[in-house]
């Protein structure tokens, strides 16, 4: 897998291949993630994602504490205000890719 520091957010062109993870819930099921923007806020990274499958319309948005070579860890992002404001900054980074709901 590529270091997600070096997401690229050009990617959305032609020749686009989904950043692809792997994630388990609770009950120890994979779930397949498509990494759709990596954002810097506040001195911790970020990742905006969403369910790799056709009828998935709400992106999870996870705390990355760890990126090495050999396996990244996430972590739920508790605060609600945190959630909201990099909500914002990927709607606004992704304005033209995606037709966001209010």
């Amino acid at each position: 897998m590529a270091n997600m520091n070096e997401f690229d957010e050009n990617a959305f062109e032609d020749d686009y291949e989904p950043e692809l993870i792997t994630l388990y819930d609770e009950d120890d099921n994979e779930i397949e993630m498509e990494i759709l923007d990596i954002i810097d806020y506040e001195g911790d990274n970020y990742a905006v994602m969403i369910p790799n499958d056709e009828e998935a319309d709400e992106v999870i948005i996870m705390q990355i504490d760890e990126l090495n070579d050999e396996e990244d860890s996430f972590s739920p992002v508790a605060d609600e205000d945190t959630l909201d404001t990099l909500f914002e900054i990927f709607k606004e980074r992704n304005k033209d890719e995606f037709n966001f709901e209010d």
